[in-house]
């Protein structure tokens, strides 16, 4: 009986994720550029970016209680290996105007001169795989000295490797690599990608960066569910008494710090497609704060609490509120000293109340299904009650 529910339960939710998906293509048709719904589009594309992030982010510090401020770093590695494997060779010398290029490959164009527009895409995909696993091999490596260390102690040794990977790939001596501190681009992004059907075209813009980060989250959900996720929370539970039931500590927090980077290095690259660039001066520190707010927000524990939290900052920061930066709210002219950054000072009072009524973020641990499962049980006593 079990069995058939959940059964049930993974129809529905392959259901409800497909129509998304085809709902993201419609509107990537029907939104033009102009109209004022455009940033929907703008929030689509970016959310799925930080969703991704916030998603394998709290894989480590939520599901297996790794406080880790290093993503940063991750996805700085992800974008720059995505770039790099990604630049067309006759846009190769004027990109890297100031070093003479040593990689030249791009593998977008390779498999698209040999196979077409399916060409491209493989070209693409390969180029996010090595992103990821750029970003993983990093992790690995730091992770050897750094996963000895415990709460406060990791998060600064992380936030520490963060900005040296920062500081290294803007290095002049890597510039025949990284482009020095200058800007990579010309690469394949979103907007390149379209499928011409006879004498129709359809946009993918919106659709590929959500298509990576719907497939990338539901390999975290699997891995949750699966018994390395059960393992990573006996971890984040009681160190002492998952050891004792003969989990492997270091195995597994290895594990963990791997995968949460390699998705970090996805991440990365698919906000390269996104932005259209990529450079280090663009992943601060202060990225992984948001990353982390995003998490805090939508509830540390919850994969859906993160998408939501994510969506959620976007669209505040980057359309809602965006009528802000006039200095007016509701009315209310803002001081002369807060008028520059009002609209950010109006955001920190939403979050600071949002923290206030929902202490454990807006989902807390649990999953959606199971709050509307709640909520159905609720209505349900409500009007049994009513009813006597």
């Amino acid at each position: 009986m079990l069995n058939k529910k959940d059964n049930k339960k993974s129809f529905i939710s392959f259901v409800l994720v497909a129509l998304f998906l085809v709902l993201v293509i419609v509107l990537d048709q029907v939104i033009k550029p102009t109209d004022k719904m455009s940033m929907l589009l703008t929030v689509l594309q970016k959310g799925s970016v930080y969703a991704l992030a916030a998603v394998s982010m709290n894989l480590l510090n939520g599901f297996t209680g790794l406080f880790s401020l290093g993503h940063a770093g991750f996805m700085l590695v992800g974008a720059y290996t995505y770039a790099i494997f990604s630049i067309p060779a006759a846009a190769r010398d004027t990109v890297y105007q100031y070093y003479d290029a040593v990689i030249r490959i791009s593998f977008p164009e390779v498999f698209g001169n040999a196979m077409g527009g399916f060409g491209t895409v493989l070209g693409v995909t390969l180029s996010v795989i090595m992103a990821g696993l750029a970003a993983a091999l990093l992790a690995f490596l730091i992770g050897l000295p750094v996963l000895r260390l415990k709460s406060d102690y990791l998060a600064i040794a992380t936030l520490g490797f963060a900005e040296i990977i920062r500081a290294v790939f803007q290095w002049s001596k890597l510039g025949p690599v990284t482009n020095g501190s200058n800007l990579l681009k010309s690469f394949t992004r979103t907007s390149s990608f379209r499928l011409t059907i006879g004498d129709t075209t359809i946009t993918l813009a919106t659709f590929v960066p959500v298509l990576i980060a719907t497939i990338s989250i539901i390999v975290i959900v699997l891995l949750v569910n699966s018994t390395y996720g059960r393992a990573f929370k006996a971890i984040r539970d009681d160190e002492v008494a998952a050891e004792a039931m003969g989990i492997g500590l270091a195995k597994h927090k290895m594990i963990s710090f791997v995968i949460s980077s390699f998705f970090a290095g996805v991440s990365g690259a698919t906000m390269a497609m996104v932005l259209s660039i990529a450079q280090a001066s663009n992943f601060k520190a202060a990225m992984t704060y948001e990353i982390l707010l995003m998490v805090v927000l939508g509830g540390i524990g919850s994969i859906t609490g993160s998408i939501i939290g994510s969506l959620l900052f976007v669209a505040s920061s980057e359309w809602w509120l965006r009528g802000l930066d006039s200095g007016t709210f509701l009315g209310i002219n803002a001081p002369t000293i807060f008028r520059n950054g009002f609209r950010l000072v109006v955001f920190s009072v939403i979050i600071m109340i949002v923290v206030l009524f929902f202490r454990k973020g807006i989902m807390g641990d649990r999953e959606l299904p199971e709050v509307i499962a709640g909520w159905k049980r609720k209505i349900a006593k409500k009007k049994e009650v009513a009813s006597k």
